[in-house]
């Protein structure tokens, strides 16, 4: 079908391929693992939360961002789901991929309007306050894409993946976190450690933005992340076997926490300095590996 734009849908789920895999390298390759297919409604899904995750960056003012969020509100709605794309909705081709994908699928929406919702929180400086409220972030913006990539997987069949989800949602979303860490904090953003961990270990919000955390007080704090964001993966994994096995693919990346937490706890490890990579041959190896062998 040809677009208004004169692009094609072959176009605009190329499009949301090539964004993943120069945005999101780690789930572009473990995509690749699920059926030719089903990757182009994978890609164009995961393409709209790459879109929603970076509108802070795009926008120098809150409000800016407001707007843009806004947008991606508008779109989706119920004319626009059912294929009525308005001439500004098709002139973008993550967009008009997903919501091929929601029709394609029937998708529920409210997940995605929520994971919208949630960004919200990126546009402003306030903080995360404890775990309860990082595990609900991290649920909406990580965990809600896993559940509808389940139901794309499974074609719209009960894949028994919510406890999954939500423990591989939590563990993959704190990683996200913990990697742009110096980003963050070069800002005055603080998204964790949560302000109820650094009370713990003696620290406020202005020392950690400002740079002049203690530093050991401060890898205490992030040992703590690394301790929380182990147990959510361990029971991701556990609750693997119980799901439908189409969607496995989904949750590959998990096989990667483990590279990049050693990582974090090398002792030149620099939580403000420290941007935290693994040779790209290294998770191709991991991820071909889990691949084979599955968590059954």
């Amino acid at each position: 079908m040809v677009q208004a734009t004169g692009k094609t849908e072959f176009d605009t789920f190329a499009h949301c391929e090539s964004l993943v895999r120069d945005s999101d390298p780690d789930r572009y390759f473990a995509t690749l693992f699920a059926p030719a297919d089903a990757r182009p409604y994978l890609f164009a899904l995961f393409a709209f939360t790459l879109e929603i995750a970076r509108v802070r960056d795009a926008v120098s003012q809150a409000l800016a961002g407001e707007i843009r969020l806004q947008w991606w509100r508008d779109a989706l709605t119920p004319e626009n789901a059912s294929g009525a794309l308005s001439g500004d909705v098709r002139a973008n081709p993550v967009a008009a991929a997903l919501l091929d994908t929601i029709a394609r699928f029937n998708l529920p929406m409210q997940p995605l309007i929520d994971l919208i919702d949630a960004r919200v929180h990126d546009l402003y400086d306030d903080p995360i306050t404890d775990m309860n409220h990082l595990e609900g972030y991290c649920g909406e913006v990580s965990s809600a894409p896993l559940r509808l990539g389940g139901l794309i997987l499974s074609d719209g069949a009960d894949a028994r993946d919510a406890d999954a989800a939500g423990h591989g949602g939590v563990a993959l979303g704190m990683l996200t976190l913990m990697r742009a860490f110096p980003v963050h904090a070069r800002r005055g953003q603080l998204m964790l450690p949560p302000i109820t961990v650094l009370d713990e270990q003696g620290l406020t919000r202005g020392d950690v933005v400002s740079g002049r955390a203690d530093r050991e007080a401060l890898a205490g704090a992030m040992g703590r992340m690394r301790d929380h964001l182990r147990r959510h993966c361990t029971a991701a994994q556990a609750a693997l076997p119980a799901c439908d096995p189409r969607i496995g693919p989904l949750y590959l990346p998990l096989a990667l926490v483990p590279l990049y937490l050693e990582r974090m706890e090398k002792p030149d490890y620099a939580p403000y300095e420290s941007m935290i990579e693994v040779p790209r041959w290294r998770c191709l190896w991991r991820l071909w590996r889990r691949a084979r062998t599955g968590w059954r």
